[in-house]
């Protein structure tokens, strides 16, 4: 009988227990179904708030940079306008020098050394001259006139002075050691001429030199180099070498002082190549020199103004963008 009293007993305290727990549990998820709400409602307000922050940080960013961006792009313009006022004084509008021309384009025509309708194919991509350029080749000049426009006319029509002259540089000396004239870009590379260019290879008396004025001018193309070859222009191997070696031919006749000469030279230069004496002007510049000060024997120099020399220049200066940069020529016609 006691035990199953007891066995009663222990069923009732069961029935109290389960019933506890169940009051329990009820009240623990009315507790969690509150808590989730409210976190819910609490994560919500967190996202809103931190995505209305992103908004405002978004265009507040492009509207107004930041500190370094502003900073970057302040010294970005302040390079630009840097380096177009280095432009502007490197590279003129133009030239004119009182180099006379005279009848010269007419003879080399005459002579066959240019091919006129092939020359002007070359030069300006059509069947005719302008009337400032067809005047070289149609009748007497006194004068030369060089702009950034007209420079391809003057590599090319110089160039075929500087071949078809005849001179002690193309008859001696690097030119014709090992045989291999009629290989260089110079030679071979000339196409636009009536005849072939061996045929017109240092022919014509274009520009009578004494023995003094041929010694003169071999000491100054000795020491003017382009930046496309690393040969200076007594051996003209190049379009531009032999251009250059016959506009020193042409002032050496006519008694221009060496100083001229290279100024002359550098102009030509400077529109033929205008990023190397660009990068020139910019390098010396930050080594605390003016390049308008600065001898024109010295840029030419195979420092400054050959392809090794002009490659160093480039290395130290970088890649510096020049506003409105015109390309340099090729060696070819």
């Amino acid at each position: 009988m006691a035990n199953k009293n007891k066995s009663i007993k222990l069923k009732q305290d069961l029935l109290t227990v389960a019933k506890d727990a169940k009051e329990l549990f009820n009240l623990k998820t009315i507790n969690l179904n509150y808590v989730l709400v409210l976190l819910f409602i609490i994560a919500a307000f967190l996202v809103g708030f931190l995505a209305n922050q992103l908004r405002t940080a978004k265009l507040a960013q492009t509207q107004t940079p930041a500190p370094t961006q502003q900073a970057a792009v302040q010294q970005q313009s302040g390079n630009q306008a840097e380096l177009t006022k280095i432009q502007n004084e490197v590279i003129k509008k133009s030239y004119t020098f009182k180099i006379k021309w005279g009848n010269l384009g007419q003879r080399m025509i005459a002579d066959g050394v240019i091919d006129k309708q092939k020359f002007t194919k070359a030069v300006t991509g059509k069947d005719s001259l302008p009337q400032d350029l067809d005047k070289y080749l149609s009748s007497d000049q006194s004068q030369i006139e060089l702009t950034p426009q007209n420079a391809q006319f003057w590599v090319d029509v110089l160039w075929g002075l500087g071949l078809a002259n005849k001179t002690q540089i193309l008859e001696e000396g690097p030119m014709v050691e090992g045989g291999q004239t009629a290989n260089f870009a110079s030679t071979g590379g000339w196409t636009i001429g009536a005849k072939n260019p061996m045929q017109i290879y240092a022919k014509y008396d274009y520009i009578p030199l004494t023995d003094a004025q041929t010694q003169r001018v071999k000491d100054i193309a000795s020491g003017i180099y382009r930046p496309c070859c690393d040969n200076p222009t007594s051996f003209p191997d190049c379009n531009h070498g032999m251009a250059a070696l016959g506009l020193i031919e042409l002032m050496v006749s006519q008694n221009f002082s060496d100083n001229d000469i290279y100024k002359a030279v550098l102009a030509f230069n400077t529109y033929w190549f205008p990023q190397t004496y660009l990068n020139t002007a910019y390098y010396f510049q930050q080594n605390g020199k003016d390049y308008s000060k600065v001898s024109a024997k010295e840029i030419l120099s195979k420092t400054y103004s050959s392809a090794s020399g002009s490659q160093v220049i480039t290395q130290k200066v970088g890649n510096l963008a020049w506003p409105a940069l015109q390309g340099g020529g090729s060696c070819g016609a």
